[in-house]
Protein backbone atom coordinates (compact mmCIF):
# COMPACT_ATOMS: atom_id res chain seq x y z
CA UNK A 1 0.00 0.00 0.00
CA UNK A 2 0.86 3.35 -1.10
CA UNK A 3 2.13 6.09 1.96
CA UNK A 4 -0.43 8.32 2.86
CA UNK A 5 -0.76 11.39 4.41
CA UNK A 6 -1.68 10.58 7.82
CA UNK A 7 0.87 7.84 7.36
CA UNK A 8 -0.62 5.35 10.17
CA UNK A 9 0.32 2.23 7.50
CA UNK A 10 1.71 -0.81 9.81
CA UNK A 11 0.10 1.15 12.92
CA UNK A 12 -1.72 -0.76 15.67
CA UNK A 13 -5.00 -0.05 16.66
CA UNK A 14 -6.76 -1.01 19.84
CA UNK A 15 -10.46 -0.26 19.19
CA UNK A 16 -12.81 -1.16 22.12
CA UNK A 17 -16.26 -1.82 21.34
CA UNK A 18 -15.39 -2.11 17.56
CA UNK A 19 -18.36 -4.51 16.26
CA UNK A 20 -20.95 -1.78 16.05
CA UNK A 21 -21.57 1.95 15.40
CA UNK A 22 -18.71 4.43 16.07
CA UNK A 23 -16.53 1.61 16.65
CA UNK A 24 -17.28 -0.07 13.73
CA UNK A 25 -16.48 3.22 11.35
CA UNK A 26 -13.39 3.76 13.23
CA UNK A 27 -12.20 0.31 12.96
CA UNK A 28 -12.79 1.02 8.91
CA UNK A 29 -11.23 3.78 8.89
CA UNK A 30 -8.45 2.76 10.22
CA UNK A 31 -8.37 -0.24 7.92
CA UNK A 32 -8.62 1.31 5.01
CA UNK A 33 -5.62 3.69 5.99
CA UNK A 34 -3.36 0.21 5.97
CA UNK A 35 -3.44 0.14 9.92
CA UNK A 36 -3.69 -3.04 12.03
CA UNK A 37 -6.14 -3.09 13.62
CA UNK A 38 -7.59 -4.78 16.74
CA UNK A 39 -11.10 -5.11 17.47
CA UNK A 40 -11.97 -5.66 21.71
CA UNK A 41 -15.53 -6.65 22.11
CA UNK A 42 -17.77 -8.54 23.89
CA UNK A 43 -19.90 -9.49 21.02
CA UNK A 44 -18.86 -12.42 18.97
CA UNK A 45 -19.44 -10.84 15.85
CA UNK A 46 -16.07 -9.15 15.96
CA UNK A 47 -14.90 -12.32 13.85
CA UNK A 48 -17.24 -11.59 10.93
CA UNK A 49 -16.22 -8.08 11.31
CA UNK A 50 -12.70 -8.21 10.64
CA UNK A 51 -13.00 -10.50 7.62
CA UNK A 52 -15.17 -7.28 6.23
CA UNK A 53 -11.87 -4.44 6.54
CA UNK A 54 -9.67 -3.97 3.77
CA UNK A 55 -7.09 -6.45 4.73
CA UNK A 56 -9.36 -9.23 6.37
CA UNK A 57 -8.74 -11.48 8.96
CA UNK A 58 -5.36 -12.36 7.97
CA UNK A 59 -4.10 -8.77 8.87
CA UNK A 60 -6.46 -7.89 11.98
CA UNK A 61 -7.34 -9.19 14.98
CA UNK A 62 -10.30 -9.56 16.91
CA UNK A 63 -10.20 -10.80 20.45
CA UNK A 64 -13.87 -11.11 22.99
CA UNK A 65 -13.32 -8.72 25.48
CA UNK A 66 -14.90 -7.54 28.50
CA UNK A 67 -13.80 -4.46 29.27
CA UNK A 68 -14.76 -4.50 32.96
CA UNK A 69 -12.68 -6.84 34.07
CA UNK A 70 -9.16 -6.48 34.28
CA UNK A 71 -7.81 -10.32 33.25
CA UNK A 72 -9.86 -10.04 30.19
CA UNK A 73 -8.19 -6.49 29.23
CA UNK A 74 -4.58 -7.19 30.33
CA UNK A 75 -4.49 -10.72 28.44
CA UNK A 76 -6.40 -8.83 25.36
CA UNK A 77 -3.19 -6.61 25.61
CA UNK A 78 -0.94 -9.23 25.91
CA UNK A 79 -2.38 -10.65 22.63
CA UNK A 80 -2.16 -7.61 20.54
CA UNK A 81 1.65 -7.11 21.40
CA UNK A 82 2.46 -10.66 20.83
CA UNK A 83 0.94 -10.69 17.13
CA UNK A 84 2.23 -7.07 16.72
CA UNK A 85 5.04 -6.26 18.77
CA UNK A 86 3.45 -3.23 20.23
CA UNK A 87 0.06 -0.72 20.85
CA UNK A 88 0.29 2.60 18.78
CA UNK A 89 -3.34 3.39 19.21
CA UNK A 90 -5.82 3.05 21.77
CA UNK A 91 -9.54 3.56 21.09
CA UNK A 92 -11.62 3.61 24.25
CA UNK A 93 -14.89 3.33 22.58
CA UNK A 94 -17.07 0.62 24.40
CA UNK A 95 -19.96 2.15 26.11
CA UNK A 96 -23.66 1.47 27.02
CA UNK A 97 -26.62 4.06 27.94
CA UNK A 98 -29.43 2.94 29.49
CA UNK A 99 -32.22 6.04 29.35
CA UNK A 100 -33.23 6.64 32.79
CA UNK A 101 -35.17 9.30 34.87
CA UNK A 102 -33.55 10.50 38.13
CA UNK A 103 -37.05 9.55 39.71
CA UNK A 104 -40.31 9.12 38.05
CA UNK A 105 -43.28 10.28 40.07
CA UNK A 106 -45.65 8.67 37.55
CA UNK A 107 -43.92 4.87 38.86
CA UNK A 108 -41.63 4.92 41.08
CA UNK A 109 -38.98 2.44 41.17
CA UNK A 110 -40.31 1.46 37.60
CA UNK A 111 -39.13 0.70 34.61
CA UNK A 112 -37.35 3.80 33.28
CA UNK A 113 -36.24 5.20 36.80
CA UNK A 114 -32.55 4.99 37.15
CA UNK A 115 -31.76 1.75 39.59
CA UNK A 116 -28.48 0.62 41.35
CA UNK A 117 -27.89 -2.26 38.69
CA UNK A 118 -28.15 -0.08 35.87
CA UNK A 119 -26.00 2.63 37.06
CA UNK A 120 -22.83 0.27 38.03
CA UNK A 121 -23.53 -1.42 34.37
CA UNK A 122 -22.86 1.91 32.65
CA UNK A 123 -20.30 3.49 35.39
CA UNK A 124 -18.67 -0.42 34.89
CA UNK A 125 -18.57 -0.51 31.03
CA UNK A 126 -17.96 3.41 30.39
CA UNK A 127 -15.61 4.48 33.39
CA UNK A 128 -14.18 1.89 35.08
CA UNK A 129 -13.43 0.07 31.61
CA UNK A 130 -11.70 3.10 29.95
CA UNK A 131 -9.55 3.21 32.91
CA UNK A 132 -8.86 -0.20 32.81
CA UNK A 133 -8.26 -0.49 28.95
CA UNK A 134 -6.01 3.12 29.34
CA UNK A 135 -3.75 1.85 32.11
CA UNK A 136 -2.78 -1.28 30.48
CA UNK A 137 -1.97 -0.14 27.11
CA UNK A 138 -0.08 2.78 28.83
CA UNK A 139 2.46 0.62 30.36
CA UNK A 140 2.99 -0.99 26.98
CA UNK A 141 3.19 2.77 25.39
CA UNK A 142 5.77 4.03 28.04
CA UNK A 143 8.00 1.15 27.05
CA UNK A 144 8.10 2.35 23.62
CA UNK A 145 8.16 5.65 24.66
CA UNK A 146 5.25 6.98 22.33
CA UNK A 147 1.38 6.25 21.50
CA UNK A 148 -1.96 7.72 21.49
CA UNK A 149 -4.94 6.93 23.66
CA UNK A 150 -8.35 8.44 22.45
CA UNK A 151 -10.85 8.86 24.94
CA UNK A 152 -14.48 8.41 23.20
CA UNK A 153 -16.81 10.86 25.45
CA UNK A 154 -20.27 12.67 24.45
CA UNK A 155 -21.28 16.22 23.99
CA UNK A 156 -23.62 15.39 27.04
CA UNK A 157 -20.62 15.22 29.08
CA UNK A 158 -20.49 18.29 28.97
CA UNK A 159 -23.96 19.91 28.17
CA UNK A 160 -25.60 17.24 30.46
CA UNK A 161 -28.39 14.94 28.88
CA UNK A 162 -32.56 15.22 30.12
CA UNK A 163 -33.07 11.18 31.00
CA UNK A 164 -29.24 10.63 30.62
CA UNK A 165 -27.97 11.67 33.69
CA UNK A 166 -25.35 8.41 34.57
CA UNK A 167 -24.26 7.99 30.82
CA UNK A 168 -23.55 11.93 31.14
CA UNK A 169 -21.97 11.63 33.97
CA UNK A 170 -19.73 8.45 32.95
CA UNK A 171 -18.76 10.76 29.52
CA UNK A 172 -18.14 13.64 31.55
CA UNK A 173 -15.66 11.65 33.55
CA UNK A 174 -13.83 11.36 30.35
CA UNK A 175 -12.95 14.85 29.60
CA UNK A 176 -10.95 14.90 33.56
CA UNK A 177 -9.37 11.35 32.58
CA UNK A 178 -8.21 13.03 29.13
CA UNK A 179 -7.03 15.75 30.97
CA UNK A 180 -5.55 14.03 34.40
CA UNK A 181 -3.89 11.40 32.19
CA UNK A 182 -2.67 13.97 29.32
CA UNK A 183 -0.31 15.54 31.96
CA UNK A 184 0.68 12.46 33.27
CA UNK A 185 1.65 10.85 30.04
CA UNK A 186 2.98 13.37 27.77
CA UNK A 187 6.22 13.39 30.00
CA UNK A 188 6.73 9.70 28.33
CA UNK A 189 5.67 10.66 24.54
CA UNK A 190 2.61 9.62 25.08
CA UNK A 191 -0.70 11.87 23.87
CA UNK A 192 -4.44 11.70 25.12
CA UNK A 193 -7.09 12.84 23.16
CA UNK A 194 -10.76 13.14 23.37
CA UNK A 195 -13.88 13.12 20.87
CA UNK A 196 -17.31 14.16 21.90
CA UNK A 197 -20.01 13.57 19.08
CA UNK A 198 -23.39 14.94 19.08
CA UNK A 199 -26.27 13.64 17.05
CA UNK A 200 -25.06 10.51 14.93
CA UNK A 201 -26.98 9.06 12.15
CA UNK A 202 -29.15 6.00 13.30
CA UNK A 203 -27.01 2.91 14.15
CA UNK A 204 -28.48 0.02 15.56
CA UNK A 205 -27.28 0.90 19.19
CA UNK A 206 -30.06 3.65 18.24
CA UNK A 207 -32.92 0.78 18.90
CA UNK A 208 -36.75 1.21 19.41
CA UNK A 209 -36.14 0.05 22.85
CA UNK A 210 -33.97 2.74 23.49
CA UNK A 211 -35.92 5.45 21.97
CA UNK A 212 -39.06 4.09 23.63
CA UNK A 213 -37.11 4.95 27.25
CA UNK A 214 -35.74 8.17 25.91
CA UNK A 215 -38.63 9.34 24.65
CA UNK A 216 -40.77 8.28 28.05
CA UNK A 217 -38.19 10.08 29.91
CA UNK A 218 -38.92 13.64 27.95
CA UNK A 219 -42.39 12.88 28.08
CA UNK A 220 -42.72 12.56 24.38
CA UNK A 221 -43.96 9.77 22.21
CA UNK A 222 -41.43 7.97 19.95
CA UNK A 223 -42.31 9.95 16.78
CA UNK A 224 -42.23 13.33 18.81
CA UNK A 225 -38.73 12.26 19.50
CA UNK A 226 -38.29 11.21 15.78
CA UNK A 227 -39.14 14.75 14.77
CA UNK A 228 -36.69 16.70 17.85
CA UNK A 229 -33.93 15.02 16.04
CA UNK A 230 -34.22 17.31 12.70
CA UNK A 231 -35.58 20.44 14.65
CA UNK A 232 -32.03 20.50 17.25
CA UNK A 233 -30.03 23.43 16.21
CA UNK A 234 -27.66 21.80 14.32
CA UNK A 235 -26.30 24.71 11.90
CA UNK A 236 -25.04 22.72 9.54
CA UNK A 237 -28.43 21.16 9.43
CA UNK A 238 -27.94 17.35 9.73
CA UNK A 239 -27.07 14.68 11.81
CA UNK A 240 -23.04 13.60 12.01
CA UNK A 241 -21.95 10.66 10.17
CA UNK A 242 -19.88 7.68 11.69
CA UNK A 243 -17.36 8.65 9.46
CA UNK A 244 -17.10 11.86 9.91
CA UNK A 245 -16.09 10.43 14.07
CA UNK A 246 -14.07 7.92 12.27
CA UNK A 247 -11.88 10.59 10.24
CA UNK A 248 -11.39 12.87 13.09
CA UNK A 249 -10.03 9.82 15.41
CA UNK A 250 -7.33 8.71 12.71
CA UNK A 251 -6.08 12.21 12.33
CA UNK A 252 -5.98 12.89 15.88
CA UNK A 253 -4.08 9.22 15.83
CA UNK A 254 -1.79 10.74 13.56
CA UNK A 255 1.54 12.44 13.39
CA UNK A 256 0.02 15.37 11.63
CA UNK A 257 -1.63 16.10 15.23
CA UNK A 258 1.37 15.68 17.30
CA UNK A 259 0.98 18.58 18.98
CA UNK A 260 -2.59 18.13 19.94
CA UNK A 261 -2.58 16.82 23.66
CA UNK A 262 -5.20 16.87 26.48
CA UNK A 263 -8.26 18.25 25.07
CA UNK A 264 -11.77 16.93 23.83
CA UNK A 265 -12.49 17.64 20.22
CA UNK A 266 -16.63 18.59 20.05
CA UNK A 267 -17.79 16.81 16.59
CA UNK A 268 -21.52 18.32 16.95
CA UNK A 269 -22.15 20.25 13.31
CA UNK A 270 -22.08 23.31 16.31
CA UNK A 271 -24.53 22.05 17.63
CA UNK A 272 -25.09 24.35 21.01
CA UNK A 273 -27.33 25.17 23.82
CA UNK A 274 -28.54 28.32 21.74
Amino acid sequence: MAKTWLDLEKKTVIVTGGVSGIGRAIAEGFAEQGSNVVIADVNPEGEEVIKELPGGAEKHLFIKTDVTDYDNVKAMVAKTVDTYGKVDVLVNNAGINFPRLLVDPEDPEGKYELNEKEFDLMVAINQKGVFLCAQAVAREMVKEGKGVIINMSSESGLEGSEGQSCYAATKAALYSFTRSWAKELGKHGIRVVGIAPGIMEKTALRSLEYEEALAYTRGKTVEELRAGYKKVSVPLGREGKLKEVADLTCFLASDRASYIHGVTYNITGGKSRG
